[in-house]
């Protein structure tokens, strides 16, 4: 699968509505699987750092990573749309 990082406006907070809001696609922290999935670092596996710590580890609290599956992508689209509003 192909992995597409990006930040939302709005930082921390607005990361966490951007994961809450998905429908389609599945919150986890692994990738690579055959369904699409999504992580918000800065809330999961990077939540226990300082902002200095995060910075030096390349994450920052708007950021999303997406790992694309097999899904059809209109339907993806749709699923990414309705959660970058409610972000």
């Amino acid at each position: 699968s192909g992995i597409l990082t990006f930040g939302v406006k709005g930082g921390l907070a607005a990361g966490g509505r951007f994961q809450d809001a998905l429908k389609l696609i599945t919150r986890l922290v692994n990738i690579g699987d055959c369904k699409s999935l999504a992580c918000h670092p800065a809330s999961t596996t990077h939540r226990q750092l300082n902002p200095e710590e995060m910075k030096k580890a390349g994450v920052s609290e708007d950021m999303i990573r997406l790992s694309i599956g097999i899904e059809h992508v209109e339907d993806l689209i749709a699923d990414l749309d309705q959660a970058l509003k409610a972000a």
